[in-house]
Formats: structure tokens, C-alpha cells, sequence
């Protein structure tokens, strides 16, 4: 395993991370899923990504009871707080109401006295970016918290964020957690630039573009049973990849990937990690296998050639996303 630097901060995460969004709670029984979770030890990886609002909270407590045993310190434990998850109009966004009571469930939930990261899932425009960003100084201070981040957030967002904490001396962001894979590449332009100045880095999410990019979904044909598109949770959030001309391209990636001695999903994985602003790539398993092979990626070496070839065959590819308009909770 590879570990590298959170942002400017001192803390090291793994270069692969687990994510337990839809699976958890949801998509396989408790089991499996702390089976993956060992799996996921076992293969080095020490970073563990979830949100108070996955499955209405159970991903956290299916987490929480995988990570039981497991030595505090040897691990990173990430969750989110801005969904609604109660039926009270204070039972969302980022006031410091919601975001202290948020995090003192999501610690009963994973049966720990503090987080190594807490991320601002989502940018609230009702809510004063002074008062979030006090709450979460004071939860920093308190010990709950180590350090601070945010998700889907845009670069002019993370550029107020830094500069209000630099103003009034708070504790400072240190991640962004978008989308990010060789299908949907929007942080490149703008967002990235900002973090890599600021000193935030990027922990990704859907770095396989939900599964698409491991060449598994066939244009003209149904999704196969038990795979993410063929699943209530994941299907509405998959939707926008599971077009011919997408899944087309995809298979002429494949196919070069395949060429050069390496599955779709190492390279595409790999592909992500070349990005020095990337820390880490979240990923998500439903066997224990998945995880032993996503962690491969590490070993696969991309060289110039190969970048070209496989961005060339993918480039021509738009999706739309509503990625900052669709709430976790329906997805999990």
C-alpha cells in the first residue's frame, strides 16, 4: 500500500480508500460487508470513508461494528454531515446545531471518541460559511474532529472557505471529495488549481465511474444480475454512464487495457492516482476479491503512450450530473 499526505496536514491516508456508500446497510448483509472491511485491512488500507445519511445512518453502524476490534490508532475513520437525516427542518445543512449533533450520533455509531476527518458533504447556502466553519474549529478544539474537509464543493466554495478560516484564524480545511474518473474529469479545470494552491487535497469518489469503467456492462444489453446498475440503490445513480455510446467507448478502453496486461478497473484507478492532487481513491466492494484487486492498481504503471491511448478512446465522452442535486439518501 502506498500512503500519502492529507492536504498540507500531517496526517497519511491510503492511496486506496473504502468507501461503504450503498453497500452497507443496504446493498449486502452485515456479513459480507465486514468481510470486506478485513479484506480491505488485510490489503494495507487504513482509510475508511461512510456518512451519517448512508442507509439512514446504518452504513456507519455496520462500520463501526466491522472496525470494533481494530486498534484506534491504526486507522482513519471519514464521515459526512449536511443531508437530512431526521424529519425536523434542524436535522440538516451545515448550521452548528446540526453539525455538533451530527457528529455526536455518527460517534455513537462507529463506536469511536473522535474522527480523523469530517467532511461538509455538501455547501449549504443558507447557512453563514462563518458559523460552519466556526462549529467545525470547535469541534477540532474539543477532540472530536482532527481535521476538517468538504464534498462537491466548487472552487470558488473552497476558496471562501480558506480564506474566512485564514481571516479569523480557524482551523482549515484539508480535502475536497468529488467525482472524479477518466468519464467525469470537471475538477480538473477549475477546482483542482484552487486546492493544489490552497493546500487541500482531493479524496475521490466513484473513481470507476460506478463500475462502468471495469468493462463489465456490454452496450445493447442488460446489466448483469447483482451488479450496482441492476440494483434500485444504484441504478438511478449509474443511469447517466449506461448509455451505447458510452459503454461502446468503454469497451474500446477495455480493450487496450487488456492488451497491455491489465484489467479496466487497475488502470482506470491508476489513471486517477497519476493526479498529484489526488490523495486518495475511495472504493467500494461487495466481495472481499473487489478489494484485493482494486488495491493492484498500485502496481500498474502508466506511461505516456498508455495515458494517450486510453484518455483518446474515452475523450469524446459527456455525461451530465447530478451528482450536486441528488441526495446520498436516495441513493443508499
Amino acid at each position: 500500500m502506498e500512503y500519502r499526505h492529507l492536504g498540507r496536514s500531517g496526517m497519511l491516508v491510503s492511496a486506496i480508500s473504502y468507501g461503504n456508500w450503498i453497500t452497507h446497510g443496504g446493498q449486502i448483509e452485515e456479513d459480507a460487508a465486514t468481510a470486506c472491511v478485513r479484506a480491505a485491512l488485510e490489503a494495507g488500507v487504513t482509510t475508511f470513508d461512510t456518512a451519517d445519511v448512508y442507509a439512514g445512518g446504518a452504513a456507519e453502524k455496520v462500520l463501526g461494528n466491522a472496525l470494533r476490534d481494530v486498534r484506534r490508532d491504526s486507522i482513519e475513520i471519514f464521515t459526512k454531515v449536511y443531508w437530512p437525516t431526521g424529519p425536523n427542518p434542524n436535522n440538516r445543512g451545515l448550521s452548528r446545531k446540526h453539525i455538533i449533533e451530527s457528529v455526536d450520533r455518527s460517534l455513537r455509531h462507529l463506536q469511536t471518541d473522535h474522527l480523523d476527518l469530517l467532511q461538509a458533504h455538501r455547501y449549504d447556502v443558507e447557512t453563514p460559511l462563518e458559523e460552519t466553519l466556526r462549529a467545525f474549529d470547535d469541534l477540532v478544539r474539543m477532540g472530536k474532529v482532527h481535521y476538517i474537509g468538504v464534498s462537491e464543493w466548487t472552487a470558488e466554495q473552497i476558496a471562501d472557505a480558506l480564506k474566512i478560516a485564514d481571516d479569523m484564524g480557524l482551523d482549515r480545511i484539508v480535502s475536497n471529495q468529488p467525482q472524479y474518473s477518466l468519464l467525469w474529469r470537471v475538477i480538473e479545470s477549475k477546482v483542482v488549481p484552487v486546492c493544489e494552491q490552497g493546500g487541500v487535497s482531493q479524496i475521490v469518489w466513484s473513481p470507476l465511474a460506478q463500475g462502468v469503467l471495469t468493462g463489465k456492462y456490454q452496450p445493447g444489453s442488460p446489466p448483469p444480475s447483482g451488479s450496482r446498475a441492476a440494483s434500485e440503490a444504484g441504478s438511478n445513480f449509474i443511469r447517466r454512464f449506461m448509455r451505447d455510446d458510452v459503454l461502446e467507448r468503454v469497451q474500446q478502453y477495455a480493450s487496450i487495457c487488456k492488451e497491455a496486461g491489465y484489467t479496466p478497473a487497475a488502470v482506470a484507478l491508476a489513471w486517477v492516482l497519476r493526479n498529484h492532487n489526488v490523495a486518495s481513491a475511495i472504493v467500494g466492494a461487495t466481495r472481499p476479491e473487489q478489494v484485493a484487486e482494486n488495491v493492484k492498481a498500485l502496481e500498474v504503471e502508466l506511461g505516456d503512450d498508455m495515458v494517450r491511448a486510453i484518455e483518446e478512446a474515452l475523450e469524446p465522452i459527456t455525461v451530465d450530473d447530478p451528482a450536486l442535486t441528488v441526495s446520498p439518501a436516495s441513493r443508499s
